[in-house]
């Protein structure tokens, strides 16, 4: 038979075979659900016996299972003579299955049962723990393909790391869709997408362009401003440093060392060009600032040096002799410096090249009371230290006492 499907263009990357894992994350009207049940569908049928197990971490119940969904896409392609729905699995031609099952049900010998299963769907897939997906990938063999699909909560959910952290695994796939990405968004989906923008711009992101989710209410920074002031590359700067929040210590599980290029453009906006933070030795951070400072040709590094001292100026001298450093001190409240530059952000002037999930999540913990998050807020420190360089006369404006601030070097002010 022929089937003739109608696939957005967004997902057309993921039909491409040899893939192990396929991934499409974004908001909500996107139509990612219902991409994967009409794949999932038509390989049960181009592959007579396909086994399929359709997963979540928590399944009480089928009716927060994909069954009902696959149901409905096998009626609307018109091959429910191929299908026998089940009350607890869909029989599929040459003696298949699909079945649905939670993950949190799952121990080292349960998953076991799965190894004969070549496709896995892993539906609202941002609820995944670590251990449910260490469970799973060594589980689907030969030729499997595992499939993911999300709305994005948070930067440090198992599903985000495994797919959009630095390092994919082989042979992966994933694509962003969001509802403007669907040739059949519905009318209704978006009177309801025009309303949450008027009424809910605190979440409006999040729930529709595929933002992580704001964890702070009343932040001082947005999660829209940021989106909508993102850029694809940065003009030309006249100038850039290189800001660093060190952390008190390098210990395991110690907080991260803050390490954010930024740069400013003649026409007076800011750009944040990288996040390099990591954890590590003095002697790492180091390393790190000067490699970005030569990287993105800086004119200067600035660090707080409330908990290092004169260790901070000479950790990086020691690596790079000469080099330019500006040295401030905090005497305010993290969030009292942020204040400054989150009104930079929603006048429009400052430019995230590209997107930086944990700084970003960082920055929308910061409220008018304090900074909501656990730990500190390390790359959003180091960001702020680096505008604060960068655009002086916003600083000025903001009350006393000011950061103290030495110069290893000329130029530049700190307020």
């Amino acid at each position: 038979m022929t089937l003739r499907i109608q696939t957005p263009r967004v997902f057309v990357p993921l039909l491409q075979d040899g893939m192990r894992y396929k991934g499409a994350w974004g908001g909500r009207g996107s139509g990612k659900s219902w991409f994967f049940a009409s794949y999932i569908i038509e390989r049960c049928i181009a592959e007579p016996g396909l086994r399929v197990v359709c997963v979540r971490e928590v399944q009480k119940t089928l009716r927060e299972s994909a069954k009902r969904l696959l149901e409905d896409t096998i009626k609307a392609m018109d091959v429910g003579s191929l299908f026998e729905v089940m009350a607890d699995c869909i029989k599929t031609p040459g003696g298949g299955i699909i079945i649905f099952q939670g993950m949190q049900d799952h121990t080292a010998e349960s998953i076991k049962s799965l190894e004969g299963f070549r496709v896995c769907y892993w539906e609202e897939a941002q609820t995944a723990s670590d251990r449910s997906i260490e469970l799973l990938r060594p589980t689907m063999r030969s030729g499997s393909e595992l499939l993911f699909a999300w709305n994005p909560r948070n930067a440090n959910d198992p599903v985000d790391k495994l797919l959009r952290g630095p390092d994919l695994p082989s042979r992966s796939v994933v694509v962003k869709a969001n509802w403007s990405d669907n040739p059949f968004f519905p009318k209704e989906l978006e009177e309801e997408r025009q309303f949450d923008m008027k009424t809910n711009r605190d979440r409006y992101s999040h729930i529709w362009e595929g933002a992580y989710e704001p964890a702070a209410i009343g932040a001082i920074f947005d999660r829209v401003t940021i989106g909508q002031n993102r850029r694809e590359a940065a003009p030309e700067l006249d100038r850039v440093v290189v800001g660093i929040d060190p952390a008190v210590s390098s210990e395991s599980g110690s907080d991260m060392h803050g390490v954010v290029v930024a740069g400013r453009c003649t026409a007076g906006h800011g750009y944040v060009i990288h996040d390099g933070s990591l954890r590590g030795s003095p002697r790492q951070w180091a390393e790190r600032a000067v490699a970005l400072y030569d990287a993105y040709e800086a004119d200067a590094i600035v660090i707080e040096v409330n908990q290092g001292g004169d260790m901070c100026r000479h950790t990086l001298q020691s690596v790079r002799p000469g080099l330019r450093v500006v040295e401030v001190r905090a005497t305010r409240g993290k969030h009292v410096r942020a204040e400054p530059i989150a009104a930079l952000y929603s006048l429009g002037r400052v430019h995230h090249v590209g997107t930086f999930p944990e700084l970003e999540d960082q920055l929308c913990l910061f409220t008018a009371s304090g900074y909501e998050g656990s730990g500190s807020p390390d790359r959003a420190d180091a960001l702020v230290w680096a505008m604060t360089e960068l655009f002086p006369g916003m600083v000025r404006k903001a009350a006393d006492p000011t950061p103290q601030r030495v110069d290893y070097g000329s130029g530049g002010w700190m307020g």
